[in-house]
């Protein structure tokens, strides 16, 4: 296989970029082009309003990078139509399954009854080939959401869309026009040959591992010494410090709503117009990082809240995460949305601009960032790796990260880091780290983004418009660990993958505290079906309102949910190959 490293050869620059006229082959009943869609000279995906929509999910042929290939789809489209409901309204959405398999449609985000939320063998049994499953449930919210297959990796193939739910009132924060921008990756190959290549060799599709060039670079800057206690402490644990991403680049062709970067998704506006973009990152795998050049973007929502307002360059989207952005642009020119992986293996990009076909200037992808100690040992690892911070790490057993090695005076000012509680599942084979001090500041941008001169959000920055709609103090607190053991793909919440774990129970009407622990070194987009999920401060205040929040490596983070809505519900790791592999656990509540 050539290096998809080597963004120069041909093959891997189509590849990256894709093709210009990629995606859908056209008359595949595409409808013309609804609120919310700008295309560039192609056929934009439908916008589908009203209380009662029809949607089937079928195949169709695609060709993104110069291969045919056969997709699953939502009404013939990569993404599916806008759906656009209505705060306050009954809503009917009819799913029509076209497969010879069975298919299903979680409404991502969404509050509504246990038997609609879509999640076949909790919800329901799924949709079997030739059915019909209405589902019909109460909108009670408003806001940018998606809708997504639950059902094995068809996520992946193709049957995802987004939804925008319009409030019963007037928008917190008006704009002149809007439009909303889904991030997503496709790939060739076949899901379930991706899957059986990471549980093969975890780092299969990782082209950005250290070399010898690396190497002499690194004596050149660092010295042989430390150079060489950089390897041998890597080596020693057996993990990769650029282990950021489970696929990258090597499979993947990013999208903008479903086209590649050379089919320059372009979204218009008039000089002086407040737009308002509507950010979703509906990828299976991918966490992208997004700016847009020349403009200032303020973000107004998080996860279809509403947020006091924040002025940032730039932000990550982490997968499922939904994010509204207001941005004003007052020159007649055309300005690039930038959305970059947070492995640098690739980037997907699309165009604001006054008047269709128009495009800017393409920014190189930053630079790959090694994980530091920060991403390694939590509050014991204060920064970038150092010489000083190697050597102390001479002495600790590496096959679990256990900190008993580590020189005591090295846990100078750490009294105030939480002592975490590890199960006796975790010390098993299926679990290679265990982080004893994890960090819990919210104000890191993390791995890729951190001093980077551009002005970053965090969760720290995010505050949701009129505070908490319970503020209780939880009753109890429930600590679950993301676990995993790298070098096997192996995935699970304190130790046991999904098949062998026993149900979380929440009494209903009580308020939970609920305490994740990632002792792992990759971000986990975590997700709680039916019910928000009230982030906390370092002190336990309340921070955000979420669906899906994201646990940096090594870090701590507490969240309150008010267990309102009885019924069995999904809770998982946001990853797709990540879920599939066992990151994935019930919850009912009764």
């Amino acid at each position: 296989m050539t290096s998809p490293g080597n963004l120069s050869s041909p093959s891997r620059r189509r590849f990256v970029t894709g093709l210009a006229l990629g995606g859908v082959a056209s008359g595949l009943g595409l409808l013309v082009p609804g609120k919310g869609w700008a295309s560039a000279g192609m056929t934009a995906p439908a916008s589908l309003a009203g209380s009662d929509i029809a949607l089937e999910i079928g195949t169709s042929t695609v060709n993104y990078t110069g291969a045919s290939r056969i997709a699953t789809t939502i009404n013939g489209g990569i993404p599916g139509p806008l759906l656009r409901l209505k705060e306050g309204t009954m809503a009917t959405l009819r799913v029509t399954n076209r497969l010879s398999t069975s298919t299903s449609i979680h409404w991502h985000g969404l509050v509504l009854p246990s038997d609609q939320d879509g999640v076949p063998g909790l919800s329901f049994a799924g949709i079997g080939p030739g059915e019909t499953f209405v589902y019909r449930f109460p909108v009670r919210q408003s806001g940018t959401y998606w809708y997504h297959s639950h059902t094995r990796f068809q996520e992946q193939t193709g049957v995802y869309g987004p939804m925008v739910i319009d409030p019963a009132g007037p928008e917190r924060y008006p704009s002149d026009r809007e439009h909303v921008v889904l991030l997503s990756d496709w790939t060739d190959m076949d899901p379930e040959t991706i899957y059986r290549r990471l549980k093969q060799q975890s780092d299969y599709f990782n082209y950005g591992k250290p070399t010898a060039v690396d190497f002499f670079r690194d004596v050149r800057a660092k010295g042989l010494g430390e150079a060489l206690a950089m390897r041998k402490m890597w080596n020693g644990m057996r993990m990769n410090p650029t282990d950021l991403s489970d696929v990258g680049g090597a499979a993947y062709t990013y999208l903008m709503n479903g086209r590649s970067p050379a089919g320059n998704w372009n979204g218009l506006f008039r000089p002086g117009e407040k737009v308002r973009l509507r950010f979703i990152n509906g990828s299976s795998s991918t966490i992208f990082d997004v700016r847009i050049l020349g403009l200032k973007m303020t973000v107004i929502a998080a996860d279809g809240q509403d947020v006091q307002p924040v002025p940032v360059d730039e932000f990550r989207l982490s997968v499922a995460e939904t994010y509204d952005v207001l941005v004003e642009p007052t020159e007649d020119k055309a300005y690039t949305i930038f959305a970059q992986s947070i492995d640098r293996s690739g980037y997907t990009r699309g165009t604001l601009s006054p008047r269709p076909g128009m495009e800017a200037d393409v920014p190189a992808v930053d630079p790959r960032l090694w994980l530091d100690m920060r991403d390694m040992m939590g509050a014991m690892g204060g920064g970038a790796l150092s010489g000083h911070d190697m050597a102390g790490m001479e002495g600790m057993d590496m096959s679990g990260m256990d900190m008993s090695g580590m020189d005591h005076g090295a846990m100078a000012g750490m009294a105030a880091a939480p002592v975490v509680r590890h199960a006796k599942t975790e010390y098993t084979p299926a679990v290679d780290m265990h982080v004893d001090m994890p960090r819990t500041n919210l104000d890191d941008p993390g791995i890729g983004l951190r001093d980077n001169g551009r002005r970053v959000l965090t969760y720290a920055d995010l505050h949701t418009v009129g505070g908490a709609t319970d503020e209780r103090e939880p009753g109890r607190e429930i600590e679950l660990h993301l676990t995993g053991n790298m070098e096997r793909f192996m995935w699970s919440f304190d130790g046991v993958k999904f098949s062998d774990a026993r149900p979380i129970h929440f009494r209903k009407g009580e308020r939970v505290r609920v305490v994740l622990v990632n002792d792992t070194m990759m971000n986990h987009p975590i997700h709680l079906h039916g019910m928000f999920s009230d982030l906390e401060t370092p002190d336990g205040g309340f921070q955000v309102r979420k669906h899906t929040i994201n646990v940096q490596p090594a870090q701590r983070i507490t969240y309150a949910v008010t267990a309102d809505n009885p019924g069995r519900w999904a809770y998982h790791c946001h990853l797709l190959y990540h879920m599939e592999a066992g990151m994935f656990r019930e919850v009912v509540v009764s």
